[in-house]
């Protein structure tokens, strides 16, 4: 049923919890799991609060090296094989990007289940996946 199930992490205890999801599939359809970490450009601000964007995306990328790393050695540690992957951008068009192009047919990710303003203010990466995706969504919401 499932071949390449993707998992986008930040790195958080959020996203821990789809990985564990994410396992489980890959074991019972022995699928691979792409682990991806997007460097979100829009973090280096503007005008004069602006940060040296170079810095950022460079410090971004070393931090999501060490994330991937970090999560691919614990699914290959439960004998499911892991590709990863650090991309720039906007992370949920990144996300649903990356999963077109490396054919993943599943996306499992975490969310954190914020509702009202919070949601609002901060937005859902996971919210936009789930509408913008061309295949199906698994949300792991995290325990609060």
């Amino acid at each position: 049923m499932y071949e390449r199930i993707l998992v986008p992490t930040d790195g958080s205890e959020c996203a821990e919890a789809a990985v564990d999801h994410a396992v489980d599939l890959a074991s019972k359809y022995d699928a691979e799991v792409h682990v991806l970490y997007v460097v979100d450009v829009r973090v280096s601000g503007q005008g004069e609060w602006a940060l040296d964007a170079e810095a950022v995306h460079e410090a971004g990328q070393d931090h999501g090296d060490a994330v991937v790393e970090r999560v691919a050695e614990g699914i290959r540690s439960a004998g499911v094989e892991a590709t990863t992957a650090v991309r720039t951008g906007i992370p949920g068009n990144e996300i649903r990007d990356y999963a077109a192009e490396a054919g993943c047919d599943l996306v499992v990710m975490g969310t954190h289940g914020r509702t009202g303003i919070d949601r609002y203010l901060i937005g859902s990466v996971a919210e936009r996946i789930v509408r913008t995706a061309d295949v199906p969504v698994m949300t792991v919401r995290a325990e609060d």
